[in-house]
């Protein structure tokens, strides 16, 4: 199951000419894979404050195809690639329309809130995120 979040592209996100920074890609993957845990019920906040767990990027592999511009309507996508006891790696594209501007392959930790120290991942997450696949 692939899950898709709409994104607009304001001229914050762009450089002098228009054109998306870089490194606001990511920003814009980021807030699709909070998204993405939020449609299987799962609050950030929540995880860290009950659990006593977070997800922290670990890998990200980018590659860049073509730029957005300001004013673009884009659709991330974000799909589980493999799940580990303590990690999590996705997949992940940033559309316009029918064109893929970025794809990513991105890996995500577990690990205690107070150490950071990878953890096994709580059983209802796993259990929720590999059985949508």
């Amino acid at each position: 199951m692939v899950f898709h979040w709409p994104v607009r592209v304001y001229w914050e996100d762009t450089d002098a000419g228009g054109v998306v920074y870089y490194a606001n890609y990511l920003r814009f993957m980021e807030r699709a894979r909070s998204e993405w845990l939020r449609a299987f019920g799962f609050e950030q906040d929540v995880l860290r404050d009950e659990a006593g767990v977070v997800f922290v990027v670990r890998r990200v592999e980018i590659d860049y195809l073509s730029p957005a511009r300001f004013n673009d309507a884009l659709d991330v996508t974000v799909g589980l690639h493999e799940a580990g006891r303590a990690s999590l790696v996705v997949r992940q594209e940033l559309m316009r329309g029918a064109l893929c501007l970025a794809e990513a392959v991105v890996t995500l930790a577990c690990v205690d809130a107070v150490n950071f120290k990878p953890v096994k991942m709580p059983s209802t997450i796993l259990q929720a995120l590999t059985h949508t696949t």
